[in-house]
């Protein structure tokens, strides 16, 4: 009985990371979709629907599973804050489809004004659906690219573990996910030209899939012709244990001892409620 229950709790946790996840995917790739086909928006209006898709994908899945909705974020806490390893495969698969499904409505929703766009679906608006070095256009490589990836991903990382610490001044249990969207916000303001800030392995990695089913002959690599999809997988991953291993170094360490939420995980407010 313990294990059904136990069999029952994973697939609620993996039901809301894919519901999160394909969340944050229809308002991120959607808002790229508008601005690089329809020519709607500009570089500020992704980065702002990037941070909003994450905070009401966050909103949508932090009571039920701590809405992770990134494997990078998922390995980092099982490494340093307990979070069980036998879950870190079924949160990255449902992560991973969720971006997937999320990708295929925005392409289906977007066919129309893609084709008019881009006809061949080209490398030209590939970049509505994965990232590429420079994106697409500027003169960064492989090996740029991938070290912008370590870098972004690892300030995420020290980031969401800062603001979920409560011993560490968080914010209230309702603003959290708020936060953490600001936080992809200024990440994405601050550290878009090199590598179109992916700093998520299944955010890039469903809708690559997604765009390669649908037309997209060229998803798996990038304007120089060479093989690029592995970059935005391996570099958030090591970037975020080099956050979460920063943090643990250099902050938390010297913080008090508390209870409350597992840190690394966003409160929600039943993490606060008294008997």
């Amino acid at each position: 009985m313990a294990e059904r229950l136990k069999a029952r709790g994973l697939l609620g946790e993996m039901a809301a990371e894919f519901v999160g996840t394909m969340i944050l995917i229809l308002f991120g790739v959607g808002v790229v979709a508008q601005v690089a086909a329809a020519g709607i928006g500009d570089h500020d209006s992704i980065a702002w629907a990037w941070g909003l898709g994450v905070t009401l994908g966050v909103y949508v899945a932090a009571r039920i599973s701590g809405a992770h909705l990134n494997p990078a974020v998922t390995v980092a806490l099982a490494v340093f804050k307990g979070f069980s390893w036998r879950k870190v495969l079924p949160y990255s698969l449902a992560q991973t489809a969720g971006a997937f499904v999320a990708a295929l409505i925005v392409r289906w929703n977007y066919a129309e004004v893609l084709a008019k766009a881009d006809p061949g679906h080209t490398i030209k608006t590939q970049g509505v659906f994965s990232t590429l070095p420079g994106n697409g256009t500027l003169p960064v490589g492989t090996w740029g690219a991938f070290r912008d990836q370590v870098i972004g991903t690892a300030i995420l990382l020290l980031l969401i573990l800062a603001v979920s610490d409560v011993r560490n001044s968080p914010p209230a249990a309702n603003l959290a996910p708020f936060v953490v969207g600001l936080v992809v916000v200024a990440i994405g303001m601050a550290w878009g030209t090199n590598a179109g800030y992916a700093i998520n392995p299944a955010r890039d990695f469903g809708p690559r899939l997604a765009s390669f089913l649908t037309g997209y002959g060229t998803a798996w690599r990038d304007q120089y012709g060479q093989l690029y999809f592995w970059v935005p997988i391996v570099a958030p991953v090591i970037g975020g244990l080099i956050g979460a291993g920063l943090y643990q170094v250099v902050v938390a360490r010297f913080l008090p001892p508390g209870t409350g939420p597992e840190v690394g995980r966003v409160p929600s407010p039943a993490d606060y409620e008294t008997a």
